[in-house]
Parts: C-alpha cells; sequence; structure tokens
C-alpha cells in the first residue's frame, strides 16, 4: 500500500478511530472509520487485535509508546514486523518513527504542540524521523494547524480533544487530511 492510497483511504473518509480499551475497539470496528489507531496494547494481545483490525478490512496503526511490555528501542518494531500484520506505526519518538520505515511500516509522528518551543522544534525532528505523516495534538486548533502546513510538506492529522463537528470541520479547512478521536460520536459524522 502507497501514502497515495492511505491518503485517498483519508478522502474517502477523514476520521480515524483510535481505541484505548476492547469496547472502543468493538465499536470502531463497526464504524466506517477505515483505519483504526491502537492507542492502548501489550505485547500479549497487540497480534489479536490487529487481527481483528485487518478481518474487518481497515487499516491498523499502533503507537508503539504505548505498547505495554515492550521498549521505545527497534526490537519492539521488529516484534510488531514479525507478530503482527499492522500497517504502520505511532510515536512521539523521532527514532522510533525513523527505524519503523525499514521494517515497511507506513508511520506517523506524533507532536504535541504545547508552546513556540514544541512549534519550532518541529523541523529538527522531522528531519531526523521522516516520516510519512505528522499528528498534531490538540486538534482543536486551526490556526496551529495552518502554521503546521505552511512550515512542513506532510499530511497532517489534527488529533486530541477533537469531540465536536465544528473542530472536524476547522482541522480539516485548516490543512489536516485527517482528524483522529477516541469519540466514537466522532467516528460517525
Amino acid at each position: 500500500m502507497s501514502k497515495n492510497r492511505i491518503i485517498k483511504t483519508l478522502e474517502d473518509n477523514p476520521v480515524i478511530a483510535s481505541v484505548k480499551d476492547s469496547q472502543g475497539l468493538n465499536e470502531a470496528m463497526e464504524s466506517e472509520c477505515n483505519i483504526i489507531f491502537v492507542l492502548h496494547s501489550t505485547i500479549i494481545n497487540v497480534g489479536q487485535i490487529v487481527n481483528k483490525i485487518k478481518e474487518k478490512g481497515k487499516l491498523a496503526f499502533v503507537h508503539v509508546d504505548l505498547l505495554e511490555g515492550a521498549s521505545n528501542e527497534e526490537v519492539a518494531l521488529q516484534f510488531l514486523n514479525e507478530n503482527t500484520k499492522a500497517d504502520g506505526i505511532l510515536s512521539t519518538k523521532a527514532h522510533m518513527v525513523h527505524a519503523a520505515q525499514k521494517y515497511g511500516f507506513y508511520t506517523i509522528h506524533r507532536f504535541f504542540l504545547i508552546d513556540s518551543f514544541s512549534f519550532h522544534n518541529i523541523d529538527k525532528q522531522i528531519a531526523q524521523s521522516q516520516p510519512h505523516f505528522i499528528e498534531i495534538l490538540p486538534g482543536g486548533m486551526p490556526e496551529a494547524i495552518g502554521w503546521v502546513k505552511d512550515k512542513v510538506n506532510l499530511p497532517i492529522i489534527a488529533s486530541g480533544l477533537v469531540c465536536e463537528k465544528e473542530i472536524v470541520v476547522s482541522a480539516l479547512q485548516a490543512g489536516a487530511v485527517a482528524i483522529s478521536s477516541t469519540n466514537s460520536e466522532v467516528w460517525y459524522m
């Protein structure tokens, strides 16, 4: 699958279901969301979670920083590659995002925009990680999404505190290709 195919998938439905428990996973699999972010898993159950997602014909991205029982070292990526059918990973760590590509994963580098320092640091982080996508949190800041869009030439996913239709619309209008939310009501907008 190419980056362009993922973008096409997001054009068809720009809402990504993020799940942090089994109830959310079950609901996300029944939603029209084509991509699911797994925000909580363990090395024991991540393979089963990804398999459930793949059986529904959806794309599965695992947040490796939140993979319980694994380290923030490349061996965790090797484990995912050998033991799951995950399509991609999310991480706040540049070295993990960069390393994941050699295992064939699509990568999303997650950034928390909490101040001007974090905003001005994005270039350096992206130069190191070379991700396919970036995710900006919180996602309800259209001005900041616009600033990042002007700064980098990568598809942006808005996430965090995206819980109302107005926020979804403003994030997409500001230049995000998609939004991600754990709020199941957003999955049906």
